[in-house]
């Protein structure tokens, strides 16, 4: 392995490490919601939005590395984990919308 490729996998764990925290952090929201918690539900869309922060921050000085002219060689593991991170933003807007219908719901039902 060299030296460009370790920093590479690692940048890569790195976001699918965040973008599956933050996933996880909205799914629970959504559960959260469905029991009524309104206030929980939220709070896990915060924790998940640090994550994906944390993700993104990783992902940028990898565009930054190659926009300095650093040579970036996609391998199979960065593509998983731009996917990753991809559709957990997905997700996470999908809660975020469950969320907000689970509390339409509950004022209506008052």
């Amino acid at each position: 392995m060299t030296a460009q490729q370790k920093p590479l996998e690692e940048i890569s764990f790195q976001i699918i490490l965040h973008s599956g925290n933050a996933r996880s952090f909205a799914m629970e929201g959504v559960q959260l919601a469905k029991k009524g918690e309104f206030a929980a539900a939220h709070e896990r869309l915060e924790q998940a939005d640090n994550e994906f922060y944390q993700a993104h921050h990783a992902q940028t000085n990898l565009l930054q590395s190659e926009a300095r002219g650093d040579q970036v060689a996609p391998s199979l593991l960065l593509i998983h984990a731009q996917d990753h991170l991809m559709t957990s933003m997905t997700t996470k807007e999908l809660c975020l919308e469950i969320i907000e219908l689970h509390e339409k719901f509950a004022e209506e039902r008052r």
